[in-house]
């Protein structure tokens, strides 16, 4: 009867062991799923916010940022960050942003692209960081998956008095003095 109790113990350890490699392993695809779909929206933004820069530059003529515009929707993977950062540059030098709808346009893409970017470096950082643990290493869990990287550009934020919304004032109540509640 004791050997039963062992035999039982040894097969519930491995279950829980093979679980725990089961969860694993399916953590690091999630991670890199993760990843690599943030890295496509970032694709996207970023490809947004270069064609609504292209655009503002035909109607305030701005050459320069014409063809940073151009390079940036041009750009070879390799190549890719350092447009992205001469087309912020170009950007900000140009400062074009009034109250049209393609200034407003280019302004909101921008700041999509900030929140895009920032996911992505988010995602980057969890994957690398379940690509690191022993386990995954010595299991040789994250082979399957290509090694995600930072997309490292500068900061694309356009400056908060770029476009000007108005905000209405909340409405007033009249407050009661303290004594009297």
């Amino acid at each position: 009867m004791p050997r039963m109790w062992w035999v039982l113990g040894a097969v519930a350890v491995v279950v829980l062991l093979a679980t725990y490699l089961g969860w694993t392993a399916h953590r690091v695809e999630r991670v890199h799923v993760r990843a690599q779909s943030a890295e496509r929206a970032l694709d996207a933004h970023l490809v947004r916010r270069a064609a609504a820069a292209a655009v503002v530059a035909e109607e305030k003529d701005l050459v320069e940022l014409y063809a940073a515009a151009r390079l940036a929707l041009d750009a070879d993977p390799d190549e890719r960050e350092q447009a992205e950062n001469d087309l912020t540059r170009q950007l900000r030098a140009a400062a074009p942003f009034g109250s049209d709808l393609a200034e407003r346009q280019l302004v909101g893409t921008s700041r999509r692209t900030v929140l895009a970017r920032q996911v992505h470096t988010d995602q980057v950082r969890d994957a690398l960081t379940a690509r690191h643990r022993p386990l995954v290493r010595m299991l040789g869990m994250a082979r399957r998956y290509p090694r995600p990287q930072y997309f490292d550009i500068e900061d694309p934020a356009l400056p908060e008095s770029a476009v000007e919304v108005p905000v209405p004032a909340a409405p007033t109540a009249p407050t009661a003095p303290l004594e009297a509640v």
